[in-house]
């Protein structure tokens, strides 16, 4: 069972969910420095790349940024 109690000290329970779902660059730095400032943001990233979150701002990272970690994650395990 994946545990997931962090979720209830995450920042983003006191704000809007949509700020995490930009559509725009700007929206992106928005959500990411919210996340920055959130003492669970190293839970809320592996969350995301465990359940292959595709899209919004997790952990402080965009979707472009947990794809690029998961494909490094990928190469550094085929080559140990």
């Amino acid at each position: 069972m994946l545990n997931t109690l962090w979720m209830e000290r995450a920042r983003c329970q006191e704000i809007p969910p949509n700020t995490f779902f930009p559509s725009d660059g700007l929206g992106v730095e928005v959500a990411k420095a919210i996340c920055a400032e959130c003492a669970v943001s190293g839970n809320c990233l592996e969350y995301a790349l465990s359940q292959r979150i595709d899209h919004g701002v997790w952990g402080g990272c965009s979707e472009r940024q947990r794809r690029r970690i998961r494909r490094e994650r990928r190469r550094s395990a085929v080559a140990a």
